[in-house]
């Protein structure tokens, strides 16, 4: 008896750490973000002092300060923290279902339906402003669907739908070119600064469809993490836990395709940034919690730290989507000879 109890309370004692490890990491993830979002308010073309951009905060106007802060830095930070955390949950969702880090919306087409959707809109419809964003949150979540629906076979496997999302997204990516090559000039410029995913003249209207995805479907996902971590260990596994494996698979899938697809609609494909949230958050977090919190705050550093060096660190200023696709792809090489190599889990 007196073992038993032992033993008990060595398992709640390493429960009792981890969970104070997890939380000593999202901590950190967020005075991390906290930390950049206070920089990119304070630092750019000129320094604001932080006194300045807290009065503006604060709702004073501050001469010099208020327009600077208020209309062109502040709604850049709010913007590229939402679809940060909106790319990096949905990300990281995809891959721990999957069990495979290169199941990301980046690579299994979702990005790159909403993104033929836009061009489509803009180039051949002539639409402009949201009826865009809602062509490309439809095709996304369309695209998603037919990628599942074709990998579906007693169930659905990660490879078999990672190789089918990769044929659907490179047939996606020739019909973009083909609207491209077709395309008037002006729309053209247009489509591609859509293409390249951007947070430049954000607006803080432009934010609150980004914010009600991220708390609704997010919070689906949250509240579905129990679940979500039983497929990590495999579909029987889940299943002897109890977890209606199908139907979570279907609800984790359209929680975190809307998400990513409102945020694409927005700022268009980010690259990268749901496919290295998820990794990065697995590597720091280890076996001590959920990954869905982490992947949502890396996300969003993600984001920032990359629009800041695009726009203030570089000889030319580069949209966020063209840096962190500099620094994702050497990373994707590398964790496809990884996964070829050791096999392929969060």
């Amino acid at each position: 008896m007196a073992g038993d109890n032992r033993i008990l309370s060595q398992v709640q004692a390493g429960r009792q750490r981890r969970a104070r490890t997890w939380y000593s990491i999202v901590a950190v993830f967020a005075l991390i973000v906290i930390a950049v979002v206070a920089l990119t308010l304070m630092l750019g073309q000129s320094f604001t002092p932080p006194q300045d951009v807290l009065r503006v905060l604060m709702g004073e106007k501050v001469p010099g300060a208020s327009f600077t802060v208020e209309h062109l830095r502040l709604p850049r930070a709010v913007l590229s923290v939402l679809v940060g955390m909106s790319f990096g949950l949905g990300g990281v969702a995809f891959q721990i279902m999957l069990r495979n880090p290169l199941a990301s919306p980046d690579i299994i087409g979702v990005s790159s339906g909403a993104s033929a959707a836009a061009v489509f809109a803009i180039v051949v419809l002539q639409m402009n402003g949201a009826a865009v964003s809602v062509f490309a949150v439809i095709a996304g979540l369309g695209v998603a669907l037919l990628v599942y629906g074709l990998s579906f076979k007693n169930g659905v496997a990660g490879t078999r739908l990672i190789l089918i999302g990769i044929g659907v997204a490179a047939m996606i990516e020739s019909f973009i070119a083909y609207i491209l090559a077709r395309a008037p000039e002006w729309d053209l410029q247009e489509a591609m600064r859509w293409l390249t995913g951007s947070v430049n003249a954000a607006q803080l209207e432009q934010a609150v469809p980004v914010l009600v995805a991220l708390l609704s479907f997010g919070g689906i996902l949250l509240s579905r993490g129990r679940d979500l971590e039983a497929l990590r260990m495999g579909n029987d596994a889940a299943s002897a836990l109890g977890v209606r494996v199908n139907l979570t698979r279907i609800t984790i899938m359209v929680c975190a395709v809307g998400m990513i697809a409102v945020a694409t609609a927005v700022t268009g494909p980010i690259a990268f940034v749901a496919f290295l949230s998820g990794p990065i958050a697995a590597r720091i977090v280890g076996t001590n919690g959920s990954l869905l919190i982490p992947s949502a705050l890396i996300g969003a550093a993600l984001v920032l730290i990359g629009d800041y060096i695009g726009q203030f660190l570089l000889p030319s200023r580069y949209p966020v989507g063209v840096i962190t696709g500099a620094l994702g792809a050497p990373y994707l090489i590398y964790l496809i000879i990884r996964v070829n190599r050791k096999g392929g889990s969060l």
